[in-house]
């Protein structure tokens, strides 16, 4: 038996206990860093691509679609993590963990998750592209929730108000009115209120002509910005962008938001989020870096934009701070 004196035992307990903490727990950020491996709670690298952000009350949640490594093939998964700050993340869990709702076949299509909370049936709606392995059935699903991170429940699947739809995005005005945006090939990409339940698309408030999904949207001083990506599949492009006084338009050219050379900088906008504080209001522009052969290691480009007057532009990828009380970024 080989005897270990006092301080050598001590030595190797406090390193046993830092390699334990190091895997099971990641630092606390103090910035966001673009482009970079993006640790949750867990130190695990954040799985929560082509996602969208519902805030209840002081909280954020971020949903989308969960790519790790060794999940069952046969189903599509959407994960949840909840944050204060939007910069340090806690992994909820799957919330999502559903095998093929309609029978699309081998290879059926869970993408861009969104949910909506509403506040007259408490209820958690979540819209997600449905599809099928060649993109044929274009269609969008929706399941339910009682909790922002409970079990969400298939409801039903449909084409909205009769059209295509492919990629989605959420937008809720100011006023509350929830929207839904999606592709509708070869078309162009609609905005469509939602029901009063959110169970259903009501009304059709604007086609805009371009070939463009990843659409996003955020009201600003007075105006509607709209951003989207060319059909480019997973290769990046350059995004784009429009403006309009009302959501039925009508909406100026399409323009770019960063230098067109960038592909704006490797990714494809899913959301324009309005963080409103008390000196100010900052819009973060959240993209995703697709990597379609590791897609367990797609990346995030989250940055404020530069907007106001008509005008919209994403900076180039550096690291900043956001203080959410304030509303203010600070490099």
């Amino acid at each position: 038996m080989i005897r270990l004196n006092g301080a050598l035992c001590r030595q190797l307990l406090v390193i046993a206990l830092l390699v334990y903490c190091n895997k099971g727990f990641a630092q606390k950020l103090t910035e966001f860093r673009p482009t970079e491996v993006w640790p949750d709670d867990r130190g695990e690298h954040i799985q929560a691509h082509g996602g969208g952000i519902t805030k209840i009350k002081d909280t954020y949640y971020w949903y989308g679609e969960e790519r790790r490594k060794g999940l069952d093939s046969n189903k599509r998964y959407v994960s949840c993590y909840s944050s204060k700050d939007l910069m340090n993340w806690k992994f909820r869990k799957d919330v999502v963990q559903m095998t093929d709702p309609n029978n699309q076949g081998e290879g059926w299509v869970l993408e861009r998750p969104k949910v909506f909370y509403n506040s007259k049936t408490k209820k958690y709606v979540m819209y997600f592209h449905l599809d099928n392995k060649s993109y044929k059935t274009a269609s969008v699903g929706i399941a339910i929730s009682d909790e922002p991170d409970g079990d969400y429940t298939f409801v039903k699947s449909f084409r909205p108000l009769g059209h295509e739809s492919r990629d989605i995005g959420q937008f809720v005005d100011d006023d509350g009115t929830a929207y839904l945006i999606f592709e509708d090939r070869p078309y162009g990409f609609r905005i469509a209120r939602l029901s009063e339940d959110y169970m259903d698309v009501e009304k059709e408030m604007c086609l805009i002509s371009q070939h463009m999904e990843g659409g996003a949207i955020v009201h600003y001083k007075g105006l509607y910005y709209a951003i989207g990506s060319a059909l480019t599949g997973w290769r990046a492009n350059p995004n784009k962008y429009a403006t309009a006084k009302s959501l039925e338009g009508p909406w100026s050219e399409f323009t770019d938001i960063a230098p067109p050379e960038t592909n704006t900088y490797g990714s494809q906008s899913t959301l324009l989020l309005k963080v409103v504080g008390t000196k100010g209001t900052t819009i973060l522009y959240l993209g995703d870096i697709w990597k379609p052969k590791t897609q367990w290691d797609s990346r995030y480009l989250w940055m404020p934009v530069e907007i106001g007057d008509g005008k919209l532009w994403l900076p180039a990828p550096k690291p900043f701070k956001l203080n959410i009380k304030t509303g203010l970024v600070t490099e």
